[in-house]
């Protein structure tokens, strides 16, 4: 019989022994699949705050890319150490449990603030929803909430959780703050392109041919309209360009056959009466 209960005792420890294992928190194994956050992984190490990390059992870490992290992975170390702490969260949040917050403000306790070093809650961060985003900050009275949630990266549920924020929160009292980064520059849509003028239509044939006609630079000659008499008569043309008109015709009708007969005729009369005169 006790061979048996310590053989069952063994079994039990190892057991637990494996589910300890298969549950417990390992940061760099979480994000040695993702080049992104290398760098942080370094920093991690360098300030010697993975270890610690690893002995939580229930923690959410806020990564950052390299290219975010590069804003602060310059300071001295023990600043450095200070600002990372602030990025360890003493809970469990993912997608579903973040955006499932029905608060407008959560408050969230930071591995800073368990080392007892915290003022002014700068060892707490506060998490909110504003115009459909979450975002992250000290939560420093005052302090600008301008990290913002863009996705889980990694979770193992109640264990651990990583997730990406935009930019570094450096609380109040740990260093100086991070500029905010300018929004991308909007693209300007493309001018139009100028209407071409429409082409002005060619005369018809009836146009081009009384231009042809035309002497060049003169008007067309246009009567002079008739005032309308008092009793609504159409008044009577003007005597003067009746008479103009007839000269004008008796200028240009060519002589009739009638009157070149009786010049004929006259012409021989004459030479008859001179020959009588003659034979006398």
């Amino acid at each position: 019989m006790g061979l048996k209960a310590s053989s069952s005792l063994l079994c039990l420890a190892i057991l637990l022994g494996v589910s300890s294992l298969a549950s417990s928190v390992n940061i760099t194994r979480a994000l040695e699949n993702y080049p992104e956050f290398s760098t942080m992984i370094e920093l991690l190490a360098k300030t010697e705050l993975t270890p610690i990390i690893n002995k939580r059992q229930t923690i959410t870490v806020l990564a950052l890319s390299n290219d975010a992290i590069g804003s602060i992975s310059g300071r001295p170390e023990e600043e450095l150490k200070n600002i990372l702490m602030n990025h360890v969260v003493l809970d469990y949040y993912d997608e579903l449990k973040l955006k499932a917050l029905k608060d407008k403000s959560t408050l969230l306790t930071t591995l800073y603030q368990s080392t007892g070093l915290g003022q002014q809650q700068n060892g707490f961060l506060n998490c909110s929803k504003a115009n459909g985003k979450i975002v992250f900050g000290s939560a420093v009275k005052g302090a600008p909430l301008t990290a913002e949630y863009i996705t889980t990266v990694f979770r193992n549920p109640f264990n651990l959780s990583v997730v990406q924020i935009s930019m570094p929160i450096v609380a109040p009292g740990l260093g100086a703050p991070v500029k905010v980064p300018p929004p991308p520059p909007m693209t300007s849509p493309p001018a139009p392109s100028p209407k071409k003028a429409g082409a002005t239509p060619a005369p018809g044939p009836a146009e081009e041919e009384d231009y042809a006609d035309a002497p060049p630079g003169a008007a067309p000659e246009t009567a002079p309209a008739s005032a309308p008499s008092e009793d609504g008569s159409p008044a009577p043309a003007p005597e003067n360009a009746g008479k103009k008109k007839m000269a004008a015709a008796d200028e240009v009708e060519p002589p009739s056959s009638a009157s070149n007969t009786g010049l004929s005729f006259g012409a021989v009369l004459v030479l008859g009466v001179v020959a009588s005169f003659a034979g006398f």
